[in-house]
């Protein structure tokens, strides 16, 4: 799930340029936009935006301290500036999980801390447990596990919570298909006409952006309802929603040996309606070493001041690791 807000709500590290940047070539297809800032003799730390599909931005830099990080933001395959915009075709998460070694390979890294909320704390889980010797250490927030539940509770289940936003997520899909709204709306945002996908597009993320801080916050709204964002999130989730992932059924717990000795720290929203505590709970109950922070009045969002400090927090205690 995605977590990029229009404004930030919290203290971070002052706002840098990129040192370089680029675009990488992953196949004919696809080509990859990545960015490092920081120092370049720092820590590297690797940066996993939400969605999938959401893409990164600028503010994401400042949870870092570029001083001491060599610090790593790039879009994955489909998102925000990596190209095609929105293209499914091979597109999945070992795709997913194959790219971050290719560019850690291109940044001749050896090892990295990687730091991932919603989506992108599955997606470090994915990523760890193929090359966990490629891991110094995670900072994960609102964590999704992308299971059958999760995807029907954001699907159905948050209604309970937010009627108005649902009625109007559901609302776009005529009533004969809302037994089966992820088809439905896959259907519509795989349609190659875009007077059918841009609208259900932005109900998604319209949706998923209302339902992700524990107070309304128009400018979040504002944000996902931009053409770039909606289009990039609502498919490639829609997409990845519809195929569980690509990946077994509940394969990031059953493989969570493979990190239990690297240094974690999860943070999650009490009131994260977007991804709730009980999938936190449980990755914590399989990952008993990891530091586990519960913001007590917080949703979902990065932006969110309790979450943001927690997150800061986590990048200074992350210090203390060694330097490749």
């Amino acid at each position: 799930m995605a977590d990029v807000s229009a404004t930030i709500r919290c203290d971070l590290y002052p706002g840098s340029e990129p040192r370089r940047s680029g675009m990488l070539a992953l196949d004919e297809l696809h080509h990859m936009y990545w960015e490092e800032s920081g120092n370049p003799l720092g820590v590297p730390i690797l940066f996993l935006h939400g969605g999938p599909g959401a893409g990164a931005a600028a503010a994401h830099r400042r949870f870092f301290d570029p001083a001491h990080y060599r610090i790593v933001i790039y879009d994955q395959r489909g998102a925000g500036r990596s190209t095609p915009l929105g293209e499914l075709t091979d597109n999945t998460t070992p795709h997913l999980v194959a790219d971050i070694e290719r560019l850690r390979l291109h940044l001749a890294i050896d090892r990295w801390i990687v730091f991932g909320g919603s989506w992108g704390s599955t997606l470090a889980l994915a990523y760890g447990e193929t090359h966990p010797r490629r891991c110094a250490g995670f900072i994960l927030r609102g964590i999704f596990l992308c299971r059958k539940s999760e995807i029907d509770w954001f699907l159905y289940g948050l209604r309970t919570l937010f009627p108005e936003a649902w009625r109007a997520f559901s609302g776009v899909i005529p009533e004969r298909e809302r037994h089966d709204l992820l088809g439905a709306y896959y259907r519509r945002l795989t349609d190659p006409d875009p007077a059918v996908h841009i609208p259900a597009a932005r109900a998604w993320s319209v949706y998923e952006g209302t339902c992700s801080t524990l107070l309304p916050s128009a400018e979040t709204v504002a944000y996902f309802a931009g053409d770039v964002v909606s289009l990039g999130l609502a498919r490639i989730e829609a997409h990845y929603f519809q195929h569980d992932i690509f990946l077994p059924q509940n394969a990031l717990l059953a493989n969570i040996e493979r990190v239990r000795g690297i240094p974690a720290v999860m943070v999650q929203g009490r009131y994260d309606a977007v991804c709730p505590i009980v999938t936190a709970d449980a990755l914590h109950s399989a990952w008993p070493e990891a530091g586990y922070f519960i913001v007590p009045d917080a949703g979902h969002s990065a932006w969110e001041p309790g979450i943001c400090a927690e997150l800061v927090r986590a990048t200074e205690r992350f210090k203390t690791l060694s330097r490749p």
